[in-house]
């Protein structure tokens, strides 16, 4: 069992439209409400890869209240803790023949003390039966920036493995507190951690910097860009496929997703490399978000570039003779 923790739950309004006027009224749009947030993404993705797992979060409010009945309708197995706040949502207005996005974000909710500790309780008593654990998306407010922390924390003294994939304020105590393995975009290290990621030494350097922290595995993304990874203190550069882009958003939650799998079939790091690349690239593809099937991305990952940066691993070959 896999357990995703998702502090700033999403539910989702699209507006699709065929025709967009910002200046006037637009009527007869058709509307989908989804749920959203990145653990929860996470864990769809893992359903469609037939990856037992089971969600985390925090609901409040009538929305909370949609947001569950839609994770039933998908199967998303979930535990949520209620909060007297209302869950935040998004209206997402789509103009079909201009394929332009815009979305407009409530606040995030605030969540008490309480709240965060009933949280913290349970997400301890979830990681004591499960075999990994990934911290998922931002901290909604103050009060829940400590909840990542304490969970790898935890997770690491009781020998579970956990992935981190998060930024804002709490990503620097996530990193001090070791998760087994970090998830990082370009543009959010860069903006919380006041640091440059420009050429490919200061990324090394980044991810050498991860190493120090005890971190054995790192993903260093940026968009549809080549990006880097380490396993331990050997690091390398991913060249992604090239393809037309419809909707990047939660193809790095469908990464993550990847790379979860990858460590529950244990597969290879450069296999971990291509099928988390490979699902990336293909949530990018499509309006929908983190629902790609296995046998979608075989083309994807055979186009999947690998090359060593710096010291090479010895390939053993360990075949029984």
């Amino acid at each position: 069992m896999i357990l995703t923790v998702t502090l700033n739950p999403l539910l989702e309004r699209k507006f699709y439209f065929d025709h967009l006027d910002l200046q006037s009224e637009n009527r007869n749009g058709r509307a989908t409400l989804n749920a959203g947030g990145k653990g929860i993404n996470v864990s769809r993705q893992l359903n469609f890869l037939n990856v037992e797992n089971i969600s985390l979060t925090f609901l409040g409010g009538l929305n909370g209240k949609v947001l569950k009945e839609i994770l039933m309708k998908e199967n998303i197995k979930n535990v949520s803790i209620h909060t007297k706040d209302e869950t935040r949502d998004a209206a997402v207005i789509v103009d079909e023949s201009a394929k332009n996005h815009y979305t407009f974000f409530h606040s995030n909710s605030i969540i008490s003390s309480n709240e965060v500790n009933e949280f913290t309780e349970k997400m301890k008593k979830m990681i004591d039966n499960c075999e990994m654990v990934i911290f998922s998306g931002s901290s909604p407010c103050s009060e829940t920036d400590t909840i990542f922390p304490i969970g790898i924390s935890y997770a690491n003294n009781n020998d579970k493995i956990s992935i981190c994939d998060t930024y804002g304020n709490h990503l620097r105590a996530c990193i001090e507190s070791s998760p087994t393995i970090v998830h990082n975009n370009v543009a959010e290290v860069e903006k919380l951690l006041d640091m440059t990621l420009k050429t490919e030494k200061e990324k090394i350097d980044y991810l050498t910097y991860l190493y120090q922290k005890n971190i054995k595995q790192a993903f260093l993304t940026d968009g549809e860009k080549s990006f880097f990874a380490s396993n331990f203190d050997y690091h390398y550069k991913i060249e992604t496929p090239k393809i037309k882009s419809i909707d990047s958003t939660g193809s790095g939650d469908s990464f993550v997703a990847g790379i979860a799998y990858s460590l529950h079939h244990s597969l290879t790091f450069e296999e971990n490399l291509m099928l988390s690349t490979a699902l990336g690239t293909a949530n990018a593809m499509r309006e929908e978000v983190c629902n790609i099937r296995l046998d979608e991305i075989e083309e994807l990952k055979s186009n999947v570039k690998i090359s060593s940066v710096g010291k090479k691993m010895k390939t053993l070959d360990v075949t029984p003779r």
